[in-house]
């Protein structure tokens, strides 16, 4: 047990013997109430499974950096807890941040990159203040794709130049990881973290729970301030929980609301947003709940005459717990979305980007990105494996958001997302969420700045991991926690991946 380096800790933390596999935070917080587990076990015993499966056995990459004073804190949390009870239900549960989430502590904030691998940030984002507030450990930072797959294309999903390659639990190597979140989705997987934080732009929190087999929350954009984080494009971009079960996504998602007068987007969350979403739990959630399928774009590419085989099967398991289901729920904008080359991402970057690197230490040398790209040509092996055409495109637009394409690309997303998409086909059949193979509404949500969750469907016969989606309007997280809990507790379909 790696104790020494990573905290002031004297001894070993005592043998315990609860089960760490497939720990839900119910149990670790009932654990610990018994007194049959401390944070300091528990966070030990992660940091065993880190060192065993992912740096050593089959180096699944997905954890980047250690926080080095996890155990300090796990224990100063112990103390706490005994003296004046736990603070909710996240008191000494360990968390994972993707490594584009400030915190203004001893681990580096990078999004990936090695141009950012020296930054330290000056404070805690949003995010990470939250998840102090309830009690969380900031375990460490989590691999990702580095700066959320806008760096270049053609890199694949969980490869970060200052990180390298995340695998995938199931099949390293073989199956995909998913991204950006890879290294989030990979970590609470494997049982490596109870719990972590990924950022989506479009896909990023839902592709890699959906590869991973876990489930992943993407909240409306404005549910969770993004105050701290490394941007990608403001008009898309929310972090949001990843976890093995849709009760602890629960849990998370409602340490993390709030309105933060940095973010003004979080205003919108005004008598909208809850800090507990556990009453939405309902294992009843699916009775009489209008589930529709867009069956006519999202269900007839993309996917596998298998995968197909196992979405039928949800559709009849949503039918056993009283869902009416509404067929061929179309939305009469997806197929002009989908061949909608929007530009909005190369615009924002630059303007975001810039603005997030002005806020860094005075003295970091990297201050737009200009510079960053400067410093990628310094070192073509390391730092341009697959090169950076989409920074560099992104570097040469005005940085302004005047731009005329830019202005109607934004207002086309929006039109042909919401408008003439997701609002309406909801409301005109009535509907309390919609139901995706994998993750196909990745990007119409995303574009809406719409919810969405990622379930565990089921597996094919190769072993790769099956997911479906559920995805709503604005600000229908509880209807889309309910239908999703429903539908979890129904089936268990997530078997977790066996590591060696």
């Amino acid at each position: 047990m790696f104790l020494g380096s990573l905290s002031s800790v004297a001894v070993a933390a005592p043998a315990t013997t609860f089960e760490i596999e497939e720990a839900t935070v119910a149990d670790m917080q009932a654990a610990m109430k018994s007194g049959e587990l401390s944070s300091l076990e528990l966070v030990s015993m992660y940091l065993e499974r880190i060192a065993a499966y992912d740096k050593e056995g089959p180096k699944l990459n997905s954890v980047l950096e250690i926080n080095p004073d996890a155990l300090a804190i796990a224990e100063a949390l112990d103390v706490e807890r005994k003296l004046k009870g736990p603070r909710g239900p996240l008191h000494g549960i360990p968390v994972l941040l993707k490594d584009n989430i400030d915190t203004g502590d001893k681990l580096h904030t990078s999004a990936g990159s090695l141009s950012l691998a020296d930054s330290y940030a000056l404070d805690d984002s949003f995010v990470a203040k939250k998840l102090r507030e309830a009690g969380a450990i900031i375990l460490g930072k989590a691999n990702m794709t580095e700066f959320a797959n806008y760096k270049t294309r053609g890199m694949p999903g969980g490869y970060s130049s200052r990180g390298g390659q995340v695998l995938n639990p199931y099949k390293p190597g073989v199956f995909g990881t998913g991204g950006s979140s890879s290294g989030s989705g990979v970590s609470v997987s494997s049982n490596l973290t109870a719990l972590a934080i990924g950022t989506e732009t479009s896909g990023s929190i839902l592709s890699p729970a959906y590869n991973n087999s876990v489930v992943g929350i993407k909240p409306t954009v404005g549910l969770i301030s993004r105050d701290g984080i490394v941007p990608l494009a403001h008009s898309q971009d929310t972090a949001g929980p990843i976890t093995r079960t849709v009760a602890d996504a629960a849990v998370l998602l409602g340490a993390l609301t709030g309105v933060d007068d940095k973010d003004p987007i979080t205003g919108t969350s005004v008598k909208k947003s809850y800090t507990d979403y556990t009453p939405f739990l309902k294992v009843d959630g699916l009775k009489g709940a209008r589930i529709g399928i867009p069956r006519d774009f999202y269900y007839t590419s993309g996917i596998t005459d298998e995968e197909k085989v196992i979405f039928d099967k949800v559709v009849e398991d949503l039918k056993a717990q009283g869902a009416i289901i509404v067929d061929n729920a179309d939305i009469p904008s997806a197929v002009e979305l989908s061949q909608f080359n929007s530009s909005v991402f190369k615009y924002e970057f630059k303007v975001d980007m810039n603005a997030y690197l002005s806020g860094l230490k005075a003295d970091f040398p990297l201050k737009t990105l200009s510079d960053i790209i400067k410093f990628d040509n310094t070192d073509f092996g390391a730092n341009l494996k697959y090169g950076n055409v989409l920074l560099t495109e992104a570097d040469a637009t005005s940085g302004t958001l005047t731009d005329a394409q830019y202005i109607r690309d934004r207002l086309k997303d929006l039109r042909l997302s919401r408008t003439e998409g997701i609002d309406f086909t909801m409301k005109f059949y009535k509907l309390d969420a919609l139901l995706f193979p994998n993750t196909r509404n990745a990007g119409i949500s995303a574009k809406a700045g719409y919810p969405s969750i990622t379930v565990p469907a089921g597996y094919t016969k190769e072993g790769k991991p099956v997911a479906v989606t559920f995805g709503g309007m604005a600000y229908s997280e509880p209807t889309l926690i309910k239908v999703a809990y429903s539908f979890e507790q129904a089936t268990h379909y997530r078997v977790p991946p066996v590591l060696k």
